[in-house]
């Protein structure tokens, strides 16, 4: 009944909820823009239904991600105060920013896409959505740049245990951001891709929508062929800046004790925190100093350099940083194989690969979990780091309090999030449906479903 513990699981569990949401809109959005651009190049009718299926979807979610972020903001008055009062200054600005530049901008032009098909010209349709593919963007460079600069802070100074913006390029440009923004956005347009690939081929296995089902897929592989083995170097770089400004964090990554000696790469282990060693160990002798240092022989602090009281827990952080980097490694086999497969002009026939990829869709949101959680326990025991302590960012509320508000918030999001599972699985079922809205070239179609006609269709019998 540690009432600190318990605000950290709550908020660490709203937050997981939320951030799988924004892991998908930011992909779809620019899906859907993309979808739109080739419809209005090429006038082919299967793009715009795919676009309007996908837009649907986005929809659900997009309205999933606006609930439970909500949360987040009052947690910061109810459970963290502290945290409001010492950071405020610099964290409230770049919050507000997320709302006046992306949230307004994507809740307004999404309305267009939803409710004005056959009634804005295609290519005010199509501006629309990329419209709304910058404001997904958009709304990570100031998220992503204020969680930056929790973990690189700079560009403030503290005066009565207060930070104060001093310098507000320095913070929104602080030295982990490029790093993180660019990994981050490129695991959302991959959870995208996957959730993509997975729909193709579930069409293409049940034998419905199959034109549809080998567009999705073509695209999908091409994406992940690109992008996997991108996020491998990404990651390597934003580990290497890991490394310079949070050694401790890396350390807790790769299980890394002693810093006078150089680092093996832990395939797979169990870190003792108590006896500080690794039990079961199964590791390549001083892998980790060749990938961080470029050199068997390189050395990098390890856990023992700083007291017990400086170390982030080191379990969660040393299997969820394993997770996402097996699950990187699995992504870019399957995009190779899928590339490999479409050259050999087998792509659409090989059923072993698309029964075990119709199944791939958690990945990416795996993935962003596991990265997150590396991330945010990996900074402890700071809140804002060198800055708070995260033990004394707490508002003084009771721990019965704080727990009955986690147990209330486990029921309710899992309620909501059951309801949209079975919403968007009905869309997906259901395929892409509907005529052609009014065609780059004039030809006549039927208007468009609004989201209202999208519900019915998704709700009716054999749906």
């Amino acid at each position: 009944m540690d009432p600190v513990l318990l605000a950290r699981i709550q908020f660490g569990f709203t937050i997981s909820f939320h951030i799988i949401f924004p892991a998908f809109t930011i992909g779809l959005a620019a899906y859907i823009a993309t979808l739109l651009a080739i419809w209005l190049r090429t006038g082919a009718e299967r793009y715009q239904l795919l676009a309007r299926f996908w837009t649907k979807i986005f929809a659900v979610s997009f309205g999933m991600g606006v609930v439970s972020g909500i949360v987040l903001s009052y947690q910061f008055g109810t459970n963290w105060s502290r945290f409001s009062v010492v950071t405020g200054n610099v964290i409230g600005p770049a919050i507000g920013y997320e709302v006046l530049t992306a949230f307004f901008l994507e809740a307004t032009f999404l309305g267009v896409l939803l409710f004005a098909w056959n009634r804005v010209p295609p290519w005010l349709l199509t501006l629309s959505a990329a419209i709304v593919a910058f404001g997904t963007a958009t709304s990570a460079f100031w998220i992503l740049s204020a969680n930056s600069w929790m973990q690189t802070p700079t560009g403030h100074e503290v005066r009565d245990g207060i930070a104060y913006p001093v310098d507000w390029l320095a913070i929104i440009f602080n030295p982990s951001f490029p790093y993180r923004l660019a990994h981050m956005l490129t695991a959302a347009y991959l959870t995208t891709a996957f959730v993509v690939l997975a729909v193709g081929a579930r069409y293409l296995v049940a034998g419905r929508h199959a034109e549809h089902g080998r567009t999705m897929l073509r695209m999908a592989v091409g994406m992940i062929a690109v992008l996997a083995p991108l996020q491998l170097f990404l990651g390597d770089q934003h580990g290497l800046n890991t490394l310079k400004h949070q050694p401790i964090k890396v350390a807790a990554m790769e299980g890394h004790w002693e810093g006078s000696h150089p680092g093996d790469f832990h395939i797979f282990a169990w870190p003792d925190e108590k006896n500080e060693t690794n039990r079961f160990a199964i590791s390549v002798p001083r892998g980790s100093s060749l990938i961080l240092r470029h050199d068997p022989n390189g050395l990098f602090p390890g856990l023992k350099s700083v007291p017990p009281s400086q170390r982030p827990p080191v379990v969660p952080v040393f299997f969820a940083f394993r997770i996402m980097i097996g699950i990187g490694f699995l992504m870019i086999a399957i995009g190779l194989t899928g590339a490999f497969l479409w050259w050999r002009g087998r792509l659409f026939e090989t059923r072993w690969y698309l029964q075990m990829v119709q199944h791939g869709w958690p990945l990416g949101f795996v993935a962003v979990l596991c990265g997150w959680i590396t991330t945010e326990v990996g900074r402890q025991p700071w809140i804002a780091h060198g800055i708070l302590r995260t033990a004394d960012a707490i508002s003084p509320v009771s721990a019965a309090s704080v727990l009955t508000t986690l147990v209330l918030f486990v029921v309710v999001y899992g309620i909501v999030f059951s309801m949209g599972l079975y919403y968007i699985n009905r869309l997906i079922v259901r395929g892409p449906q509907g005529h052609a809205v009014d065609a780059p070239g004039g030809a006549p179609g039927r208007p468009l479903s609004s989201a209202h006609d999208a519900a019915r269709e998704a709700m009716q019998p054999g749906g």
